[in-house]
């Protein structure tokens, strides 16, 4: 089992636990076991669809015997009116897994719709928008999955796969080279083969990083276009280059003109619109 799918099991097993607890009674009183149904998710507003996949999970791991007929996937652009998908099987289990599904599938397609708004901001540039790990609890697999079907590039999953020296990181070590020595230090101790990105505030911190190398990505915080236009010459295609913090989507474009190779963005899942769409008989 990948990590992807056994995060994704653990969060509808999870959710399922706190919707339903001992018992959908609404639906085991009034609807007979043997009741079979169909229901179609229906779009009501304009966007990028993300989550057809997951949805598929949802289904099947409540009850196997639902049947999912798919008419759109992820990553199509959909309207008012568009069916995604005719599901069949018992009433009982469609309205029991109706609003767990709806639900990541409205939140998957918000961020899937902002992260298509902002990709589409940087045609024309070489730079690439990154999402952050500002995201909900315990649904980060699913949101980041949804900023690349978006077309956005997920930055890092966790702490686990990368190493990322922010500004505290480097205070609490006492200063830019020793975060990076200790960082590659560490690395070579646990057999780890771990890209290395450093947070860097003023052109003091990145000409210290410059002289001592070592890192794969250099991250300049808060800085403004003019910094940034002279830090990328500064680093000269030595390591990878990308903006972070106080960037709005008015200002993208301005950062992407000075040539970083990555932007990234908290706003992609932390305060994203779910997509309107509802799950109806039919």
């Amino acid at each position: 089992m990948t990590k992807e799918k056994e995060l994704i099991d653990k969060l509808i097993d999870l959710a399922f636990a706190e919707d339903i607890g001992d018992g959908d009674h609404t639906t085991l009183s009034c609807i007979p076991d043997s009741a079979i149904g169909k229901s179609k998710l229906l779009i009501k507003e304009t966007g990028v669809l993300a989550g057809v996949e997951v949805a598929k999970e949802i289904f099947h791991r409540f009850d196997p015997t639902m049947k999912v007929e798919i008419f759109i996937n992820d990553g199509a652009d959909v309207k008012p009116g568009d069916v995604v998908m005719v599901v069949e099987g018992k009433i009982q289990s469609l309205l029991q897994t109706e609003r767990l599904m709806l639900n990541v599938m409205q939140r998957m397609s918000g961020i899937a719709t902002m992260t298509r708004k902002y990709v589409k901001q940087l045609e024309g540039t070489k730079t690439r928008v990154l999402d952050t790990r500002k995201t909900t609890p315990a649904m980060r697999i699913v949101e980041k999955m949804a900023v690349k079907i978006g077309g956005g590039v997920n930055h890092r999953i966790g702490l686990f796969d990368m190493i990322l020296l922010k500004d505290n990181h480097v205070d609490f070590a006492g200063g830019i080279d020793k975060a990076i020595t200790r960082a590659k230090d560490y690395c070579k101790a646990k057999g780890k083969d771990l890209k290395i990105e450093i947070e860097v505030r003023s052109f003091d911190e990145l000409q210290q990083v410059l002289d001592l190398g070592g890192v794969d990505r250099v991250m300049f915080d808060n800085f403004t276009p003019e910094m940034t236009k002279k830090a990328v010459e500064m680093v000269n295609g030595r390591f990878e280059t990308e903006s972070s913090g106080g960037i709005t989507f008015d200002t993208l474009r301005d950062y992407a003109e000075c040539g970083v190779d990555f932007i990234s963005v908290g706003a992609l899942t932390h305060s994203v619109k779910g997509l309107d769409m509802s799950f109806k008989a039919c």
